[in-house]
């Protein structure tokens, strides 16, 4: 009779390594071969700080980014569309803290068309009037929604409580109703002139058999765009603000649901302590559904569906986050909850906390990054926070050995740093006995203006 085979532990999983050239203009090319990944996903980060902009114009670089698109001086935007969607190409744009991320996905022999109007969009985009201005309603309207979504309402009230107001991280990247109403073709031309190959990055992943001239193409398209000559800089560290130790509460009376938020100083991905104990530590305290904070918050309580907690990484530091929400008639108990399983000390988690929240970061990892787009954001992601390429290696390495002092050390670090700073979207009448909790003084907001925050 034949024996089961025996089932061993998975071998160590690395990060796919990029080829890394360097293009004529100063940009450098990360190439990674993925056998059967048809679908190509290209990749460019633009360095080009938001903490740049024009005070009052917050908002111009997201807008400049998703107007790229709708004219050149060669293409009308509908021209553009017509012509991407002829060759199967899909467009996304954005902006985060460092600069603007560009993506595309297309199959390899449309490799060339797509690389020729991602780069006739960069030298010559014309941000025609018409375009702008549907892109600048099309804000306000996404602003409304996302004002109106308790969840979302939260992280931008935190926002403006925890930052210091002088700062441009006070403020979301995308801008407020005010900035973006002022935006015009003439801010986002003054953005766009302002984009530059020095210090970019272009990826490219998929099954590179499907282009094989990839590394000429891409050198003759964006590899010999210019842009401005200048060196953008890089964002300076976001400061805390004086006043961030405090409870804002944002009124929505008969909500049958509050949504409660917590943030204090937190780990950027260079941490001298590993950006994998982090994780390990997000997963184990409320990371899961069988996560410290779920396990008793919903499971032992039945106060919500679910709480998570995370660690926000910028360029400088970052921030510790608790969100979720939580039954109306239950928001004092289940904050006071939430707090004292936050402040177990770092010898309170066990072994195997550790060991089961490090397994699960560690072994799904080749699954999170199975696909071209998913190697492709996270390769994108490095370039833009100056991170080593390796990155995503090393951390898996660290958390698969990681021990449970370390992981406690770290977290009672996080406990040592500055207070809470505690909002709440939810019916007022509900949060009687707020006060005994002492989580800082409590400010009622206007529910459509956080300016005197």
């Amino acid at each position: 009779m034949t024996e089961r085979p025996q089932v061993g532990p998975p071998a160590p999983w690395s990060f796919p390594e990029p080829s890394v050239v360097p293009l004529p203009n100063g940009m450098r090319l990360l190439l990674v071969d993925l056998p059967g990944q048809h679908v190509l996903s290209l990749r460019v980060f633009l360095p080009l700080p938001v903490s740049d902009e024009e005070r009052g114009t917050e908002g111009a670089t997201l807008l400049m980014a998703r107007a790229l698109d709708e004219g050149t001086s060669q293409h009308t935007g509908e021209q553009l569309a017509e012509l991407t969607e002829r060759h199967g190409i899909a467009w996304g744009a954005g902006a985060g803290e460092r600069g603007v991320h560009l993506g595309l996905e297309v199959a390899g022999r449309h490799l060339g068309i797509a690389l020729a109007l991602l780069t006739e969009c960069l030298s010559s985009a014309s941000f025609p009037e018409a375009e702008v201005d549907r892109l600048r309603r099309h804000r306000l309207v996404d602003l409304a929604h996302e004002h109106a979504d308790p969840g979302v309402r939260a992280a931008r009230a935190f926002t403006a409580a925890y930052f210091d107001p002088r700062d441009r991280p006070h403020l979301p990247v995308g801008g407020t109703t005010a900035t973006v109403s002022r935006l015009t073709s003439d801010h986002l031309r003054d953005r766009h002139a302002q984009l530059t190959a020095r210090g970019a990055t272009v990826v490219l992943v998929g099954d590179l058999s499907d282009a094989p001239s990839a590394v000429g193409t891409v050198a003759a398209t964006v590899g010999a765009w210019k842009g401005d000559d200048e060196v953008a800089g890089a964002p300076g560290p976001a400061r805390r603000s004086d006043r961030a130790h405090r409870t804002v509460l944002v009124p929505r009376p008969g909500l049958a649901q509050t949504e409660i938020y917590l943030g204090r100083p937190g780990p950027d991905r260079r941490t001298p302590r590993g950006w994998g104990t982090y994780q390990v530590l997000a997963m184990l305290l409320g990371g899961a559904p069988h996560a410290r904070l779920d396990r008793v918050l919903r499971e032992e309580r039945g106060y919500t569906y679910g709480v998570r907690l995370g660690f926000r990484p910028r360029s400088v530091g970052g921030t510790t986050v608790v969100a979720g929400s939580v039954r109306a008639d239950a928001t004092v108990p289940a904050l006071a909850e939430t707090l004292r399983i936050l402040d177990v000390p770092g010898p309170g988690i066990t072994d195997r906390e550790v060991r089961d929240a490090a397994d699960f970061v560690a072994m799904t990892a080749p699954g999170r990054y199975a696909t071209a787009d998913a190697v492709a954001d996270e390769l994108v992601s490095l370039a833009g926070e100056g991170l080593a390429l390796d990155t995503v290696t090393q951390t898996l390495s660290q958390v698969r050995g990681l021990e449970r002092d370390a992981v406690g050390a770290a977290w009672d670090e996080v406990r040592a740093s500055a207070p809470w700073t505690v909002v709440l979207v939810g019916d007022p009448d509900r949060t009687v006995g707020l006060e005994q909790l002492e989580v800082g003084p409590l400010e009622v907001v206007d529910e459509d203006d956080d300016s005197r925050l």
